[in-house]
């Protein structure tokens, strides 16, 4: 086999294992409420999905409504196969703009973070 196509096949599987890993990530698939939505009654609990099963250990979220308060959370739990994550909401939420910072470690190992926002309508 010439250099060139030793070199190409060996960048081929290269990109296919690190194209691999990246898709092991536990990335954010849907959330109740959802992201850029308005609702109408305040949530009793946030409910985010993720692409593959959580620690949920290292696994949570932060809310913060208008002027940036912080909302108190009870203890998170997971379920669907440890792939969404729910957390109950102890505040109540009044009407305004509230911030989800999420982040997460999947089972095997890697991280991700990320934030959405939904809004409560009066």
């Amino acid at each position: 086999m010439p250099q060139i196509q030793k070199m190409l096949f060996a960048a081929a599987a290269l990109s296919i294992a690190f194209a691999g890993q990246a898709m092991a990530h536990a990335h954010l698939k849907s959330a109740v409420p959802a992201a850029d939505s308005t609702v109408k009654a305040a949530p009793s609990e946030l409910d985010l999905t993720f692409s593959e099963g959580l620690n949920l250990k290292f696994s949570g979220i932060k809310i913060t409504g208008p002027g940036k308060t912080a909302v108190k959370t009870g203890e998170a739990s997971l379920m669907d196969k440890d792939a969404t994550l729910m957390v109950p909401v102890t505040d109540k939420l009044a009407p305004g703009k509230y911030t989800v910072e999420w982040h997460a470690l999947s089972t095997d190992g890697h991280k991700t973070n990320g934030s959405y926002s939904f809004t409560v309508a009066p």
